[in-house]
């Protein structure tokens, strides 16, 4: 979402400067960058659909200014509209008003808040009602929708359709509607407003339209969602739909948009319909708070005072030892959740590391430790994966989700098996030759039990990268050792894994086993409690690069094991911030005529570019002459470097 600086800090009294704006919204959560040293782009989380607005921003923002957001809004009497609306959705559409307005003339120009809107974010202006109702939106967060009065007939039902239907959009992109959609129809049952998402182009607005309707709506968010997507439209109400609005704020967004209206040309008639079935207490949430258990959560000492300070700031109110969310605030449920709103308050850079003490179990002790068993599978080599819990089809006994993130993948997963078959594939198709991979994940069933924990191990290929194991394969013999000291033999019940069912040309054997964690037949024993001194700034995340990788080749001929120990050894520790992976691809040792063979294989990246060839011969070029250092250690072909 792009917001301008200067129309946030207009609102802000003591007139900050870009720079300090960036720190503060950073502190809050809201990542950011900021184009042309004027706009910041700000990447709002999903559950944060509130901050999708100026007004939304600056309601966080007010937890370290003082802020006026008291906007003009219209405060004359509104007559009642006798609009003849039907809502067959009720359930997904609670509530639902509509504004009839009539102008005496179209402006001309515009007021400068409203200029610079288009202005600073480079926005094409369309007419005077709709360029209204974008501004709304960017200034509320509540989309509305504008219909040329002449052009429905006093008339709009809003319904759910299941068969196919064509639409127009706005911008006269024909679309062909497939499965169940929210939709606005006229008295002839064609669709003029894909709710939600974009409106069409029989009812749209124009540079002549005196006399309009606006609808204000709450929608489901789970009616809207994927829509946009779907149908290739380029939504900013979807995006904000799909994120939840405030279903309590339409009286107040309506009467701004009123004013908007009122600053800029003669309002001759105006009338209110509202269709209003919801439950405001429904959207008003009262959490009780406990002070020491919120420092508990957080590992804070925040005194009691200041923690109602905070929270007041972003709109909690208290009273009676609980606080009162607000409407638009659907993230917050529960006291974890105010503690992280503290925790953004102070920032949590502030919050302090400490020493703490964990349960350590000695060696065959170990039972139900995840821990304990992700650190033998690491050691050995393997990566820990986590796939998605959901997937698309009921294998008889999975159990479906009411309300699905994905429509399309609402059943729990029963087995691990078919996520880290797909684990395998992916990174078979991408050469890598030594694939082991481990999950933790609670799957659940009705059948016989409803949920269990489970680790499952899948490994194929060789056993490491280095030239000792290159011969040496992955078989069940090996995982079964690996895991010797915390679980028995007759506990390992390994699943045949077909490659013919795979469609896979590799030849190498698939070892995968699933272990119930818990109830797996071992024994309990009382963990014995160790203080570990553990210092967390040691660790550093290193996020994944999105920038494209170079491999290089090289092929050295060794005249014994010495030299090729010390070679490998040397090569595996070279320092180069490009360098992130190398293994052996080739391996040979001819015994009779004291001959050694040995193919390295390097992998290089950047972290914020794309690199040249250059960059990589360098590295090279570095690594042949540092090899070539070593006696006895040659490179066939090679003359120079």
């Amino acid at each position: 979402m792009k917001i301008a600086y200067s129309h946030i800090v207009r609102h802000i009294k003591s007139n900050p400067d870009l720079t300090e704006v960036s720190e503060k919204l950073f502190q809050l959560g809201h990542e950011h960058e900021i184009l042309n040293e004027s706009i910041f782009d700000i990447e709002i989380t999903p559950n944060r659909g509130d901050c999708l607005s100026v007004n939304g921003i600056l309601r966080d923002l007010k937890l370290f200014y003082e802020i006026d957001l008291d906007h003009e809004i219209y405060d004359k009497q509104l007559k009642n509209f006798d609009f003849n609306f039907i809502n067959n959705a009720k359930q997904h559409c609670k509530n639902i008003s509509f504004l009839k307005i009539d102008i005496k003339d179209i402006p001309k120009n515009y007021n400068t808040y409203i200029n610079d809107y288009f202005l600073d974010l480079g926005i094409s202006k369309k007419n005077f009602f709709t360029d209204v109702s974008n501004y709304i939106s960017y200034e509320t967060g509540q989309p509305t929708h504008c219909y040329k009065f002449d052009q429905i007939d006093n008339f709009i039902k809003l319904d759910i359709i299941k068969e196919d239907a064509e639409f127009f959009t706005l911008l006269d992109k024909k679309i062909k509607l497939t499965g169940e959609n929210l939709v606005f129809l006229n008295r002839n049952n064609e669709v003029i407003n894909l709710a939600g998402i974009m409106g069409g182009k029989k009812s749209a607005c124009d540079h002549r339209t005196k006399s309009v309707i606006v609808e204000c709506a709450y929608f489901d968010p789970e009616m809207i969602l994927g829509k946009a997507v779907r149908f290739n439209l380029n939504s900013d109400a979807a995006h904000k739909f799909e994120r939840n609005t405030d279903p309590l704020c339409h009286n107040y967004v309506l009467r701004r948009f009123l004013k908007i209206v009122e600053e800029h040309t003669e309002i001759i008639n105006v009338e209110v319909f509202t269709d209003n079935s919801i439950d405001e207490d429904e959207f008003i949430n009262k959490i009780s708070f406990d002070t020491n258990k919120a420092n508990q959560i957080l590992g804070t000492n925040i005194n009691k005072n200041d923690c109602i300070q905070y929270l007041t700031k972003l709109g909690f109110k208290y009273i009676d030892n609980s606080f009162i969310v607000p409407s638009y605030r659907h993230d917050v449920k529960t006291l974890n959740d105010l503690s992280e709103e503290l925790a953004r308050s102070i920032g949590y850079d502030q919050i302090k590391d400490k020493n703490f003490t964990i349960n350590f179990y000695e060696q065959k002790q170990i039972v139900d430790d995840e821990q304990a068993l992700k650190e033998v599978l690491i050691k050995n080599g393997f990566y820990e994966v986590i796939n998605d819990p959901f997937v698309s089809f009921n294998e008889g006994f999975g159990i479906s989700v009411d309300n699905p993130l994905d429509s399309k993948r609402k059943y729990l997963r029963t087995d691990l098996k078919s996520s880290l078959i797909q684990n395998l594939i992916y990174n078979e198709r991408r050469q890598q030759d030594s694939i082991k991979f481990f999950e933790f994940s609670d799957l659940y069933s009705t059948k016989e039990i409803v949920k269990k924990r489970v680790l499952a191990i899948i490994a194929s290929g060789r056993i490491d990268k280095n030239f000792r194991d290159f011969s040496k394969k992955i078989t069940n013999e090996y995982v079964t050792n690996i895991l010797s000291d915390y679980i028995s033999d007759s506990d390992l019940n390994f699943i045949p894994i077909s490659r013919e069912s795979m469609n896979s040309k590799s030849k190498n054997h698939i070892s995968y086993v699933e272990i119930e964690v818990i109830s797996n037949g071992l024994s309990k024993h009382e963990p014995k409690d160790h203080k570990i001194e553990k210092d967390i700034h040691n660790y550093k995340y290193n996020p994944v690069s999105d920038f494209p990788k170079s491999h290089r080749d090289l092929s050295f001929a060794v005249k014994d094991f010495s030299s090729l120990t010390k070679l490998e050894e040397t090569l595996l520790n070279f320092d180069n911030e490009l360098l992130k992976d190398v293994f052996v691809f080739d391996y040979y040792n001819n015994t009779s005529k004291e001959e050694i063979k040995i193919g390295f294989r390097f992998t290089f990246q950047s972290d914020s570019e794309t690199i040249t060839d250059e960059d990589v011969e360098l590295a090279m070029n570095q690594i042949i002459k540092l090899s070539l250092d070593f006696n006895g250690v040659q490179i066939p072909g090679m003359r120079t470097y």
